[in-house]
């Protein structure tokens, strides 16, 4: 005897959903119960800064920091130092924004404790987005630095 399962299609309450995103967009897809697609649209929710300057400043700064030319003396001062490259309050205590973006120690670390928590959380979801966009190369050769353990 052979015992099968229902699909997990036809399982009450059960509503397949794929998604995609587009640039900030999102569009959701979903599959009805007799197989119609219908597809929704929305956009992401915005933050607003409530720091602009020191904000901008800051991200200026790490933007330096993960230019092509300064993004390999980064992860140096990061490995010299034992600083995984996802500690960014260690990054800050240690400095190594400023020293790789060639700015006044310190500078980074006081412009991000300058920011409210909502700013600060968006600094490091700009941060997080810089050390994916490093160059796979990079990336290979600093492999313990962006370990997750």
């Amino acid at each position: 005897m052979v015992e099968s399962q229902p699909s997990k299609l036809l399982v009450a309450g059960s509503i397949p959903v794929s998604r995609s995103r587009v640039c900030g967009v999102f569009r959701i897809r979903r599959f009805g119960r007799n197989g119609e697609r219908r597809s929704v649209m929305f956009e992401q929710g915005t933050i607003k800064v409530e720091k602009e300057h020191e904000f901008g400043d800051l991200k200026a700064a790490m933007e330096k920091a993960f230019a092509a030319d300064r993004v390999a003396k980064y992860l140096k001062e990061l490995d010299s130092r034992n600083i995984r490259v996802r500690n960014l309050d260690a990054v800050f205590a240690a400095d190594a924004i400023d020293r790789a973006a060639g700015d006044k120690i310190g500078t980074a670390r006081l412009l991000h404790d300058s920011l409210p928590v909502s700013d600060q959380a968006q600094i490091r979801e700009f941060y997080l987005s810089k050390i994916e966009e490093v160059d796979p190369a990079l990336r290979a050769k600093f492999h313990k630095l962006y370990q997750y353990y």
